[in-house]
C-alpha cells in the first residue's frame, strides 16, 4: 500500500487518501475492473500456460540429453525428482504469496529452489488468473483497510466540543 496520498491527477495539497499497489502486468486496474482488465487476466493466463508448456519441452530435452549422456538410473531419478520436488515447493510458495506477504528473508534463501521449481509457479500464476489478477485479493484487503483507516482519521466531529454534557 503506497503512503501518498490523494487521487492520481488531483492538485498538490488535497488528501484524497491511500492509493492502491500497482501489481505486475495489471497496474491499479484490478481496483475497479477496467482499463482491459479482463484482457490482462486473458493474456496473464495464456501467457503463463504457454511458458509453463515450453518450460516443460524444455525440461523434456534436459531429460533426453540426460540419456544419451547415458549417466545412469540414479543421477536421472534425482534430476527428476529435484525438479519435481522444486516445482510443487515453488507452486505452494507462490499460491501462499497470493493471501500473504511474504518475509523478504525467506524468499531470498528460497530463491535457487524456486529458480529450479520455476514450472510451479508459472502454473500458480495460470490458475489464479483464471479467477482474479495474481495477488488482488490481498492487494485488495489492504486497499480497503487503508481507506477505512483513513476515513476514520478524516472524518470530522460534528457539534461544538463545548456544549458536551458531562458525565458524573
Amino acid at each position: 500500500m503506497s503512503d501518498e496520498t490523494g487521487a492520481p491527477g488531483a492538485p498538490e495539497g488535497s488528501a484524497g487518501g491511500p492509493r492502491p499497489e500497482s501489481l505486475r502486468f495489471f497496474g491499479t486496474s484490478w481496483v475497479h475492473h477496467d482499463d482491459g482488465y479482463a484482457a490482462r487476466r486473458a493474456g496473464v493466463a495464456v501467457g503463463s500456460l504457454v511458458a509453463a508448456v515450453v518450460s516443460c519441452l524444455v525440461l523434456r530435452f534436459a531429460y533426453q540429453g540426460l540419456q544419451i549422456a547415458d549417466s545412469g538410473t540414479f543421477v536421472t531419478v534425482l534430476v527428476v525428482a529435484m525438479f519435481a520436488i522444486c516445482t510443487a515447493l515453488a507452486f505452494g510458495n507462490t499460491w501462499a504469496g497470493f493471501g500473504k506477504r511474504h518475509d523478504p528473508q525467506r524468499q531470498a534463501s528460497l530463491r535457487g529452489l524456486l529458480a529450479i521449481g520455476f514450472v510451479g509457479t508459472l502454473l500458480a500464476y495460470f490458475l489464479r488468473s483464471l479467477t482474479e489478477a495474481p495477488g488482488e485479493r490481498l492487494h485488495r484487503e489492504e486497499y480497503e483497510k487503508a481507506r477505512a483507516e483513513h476515513a476514520l482519521r478524516t472524518t470530522r466531529r460534528s457539534g461544538n466540543p463545548s456544549k458536551k454534557k458531562r458525565r458524573r
